[in-house]
């Protein structure tokens, strides 16, 4: 039977599903692609996928589930499309933040931020990932993915002049990882692949080496999409992403299970397991 994995389309998954889509690995999987990372996560608890690229909390709810060593969607010291912004406000001003729930990791990482390194917890509100209405609704908001990475670019000014015109104001924004590796000194794992079966045949880090090779055919795809310049979006996937788990992001991926549970944003920490 053909192995059924679930991942999201992000650009920055790109590197990871490649070969999957066009390369050595194209007709051996069945791939769903969702832009949701929660969504594959939701898929894999139901059994229904072989395989899923989740943000890493799910490894904290998703019974029997084991970790894929190595392979990650994560960032060292920024990361640009996991952001808070805010109307020109310092995050010490926020009473409310609107937030987007397609990654729960980074909806629980928020929360750290706000509890853990500020000192306080202003009002959660789920929202749909439309910045102009959460910030209409809430002082801050928590925006992931494509969009994040739209206006945080160098070469934004054109989406933020574009809000500004329907009658907005300048946004701040803040970058997730650079706050997280600001107060820890350590990089950040948004996502890896997991399984709930005993065994996985797939080779994942042949398969991320292969779209790292391929770096200039994703930007070219992408760029088109995400309206991003060429040299922004392959600085965004060479140098602020990172697709392999070193100490730093080992040791920042148990920190953030440790703090999760001491702000009361998961019951237990569950020991990680891999797969062979």
């Amino acid at each position: 039977m053909t192995p059924r994995l679930s991942a999201s389309s992000y650009s920055n998954t790109a590197p990871l599903i490649w070969s999957f889509l066009y390369g050595a690995n194209h007709g051996k999987v069945e791939l769903v692609l969702d832009n949701a990372p929660a969504r594959s996560a939701e898929l894999l608890a139901q059994d229904r996928v072989d395989a899923a690229l989740v943000p890493v909390i799910a490894s904290q709810f998703i019974d029997g589930v084991k970790l894929i060593p190595d392979v990650c969607v994560g960032a060292r010291e920024k990361v640009g499309s996991v952001c808070l912004i805010t109307k020109g406000d310092e995050l010490e001003n926020v009473k409310t933040v609107s937030l987007d729930l397609s990654s729960r990791t980074s909806v629980v990482l928020t929360k750290i931020v706000f509890q853990e390194f500020l000192g306080f917890e202003p009002e959660w509100r789920d929202a749909e990932p439309n910045i102009e209405s959460m910030l209409v609704e809430s002082d801050a908001a928590l925006l992931i993915g494509d969009p994040a990475l739209a206006l945080s670019s160098p070469s934004r000014e054109a989406a933020v002049d574009a809000f500004r015109g329907r009658g907005g104001s300048l946004f701040r924004i803040f970058d997730l990882v650079e706050l997280w590796h600001r107060f820890t000194g350590l990089g950040f794992v948004f996502a890896m692949w997991m399984t709930r079966s005993e065994k996985c045949d797939i080779d994942f880090a042949a398969a991320r080496d292969e779209g790292l090779l391929r770096i200039d055919e994703i930007v070219s795809n992408y760029r088109k999409q995400l309206d991003i310049e060429t040299a922004d979006l392959r600085e965004y996937l060479l140098q602020n992403m990172t697709y392999s788990v070193d100490n730093s992001l080992q040791q920042g991926m148990e920190l953030y299970f440790q703090l999760a549970k001491k702000n009361y944003l998961c019951e237990n920490i569950r020991e990680l397991r891999y797969t062979q």
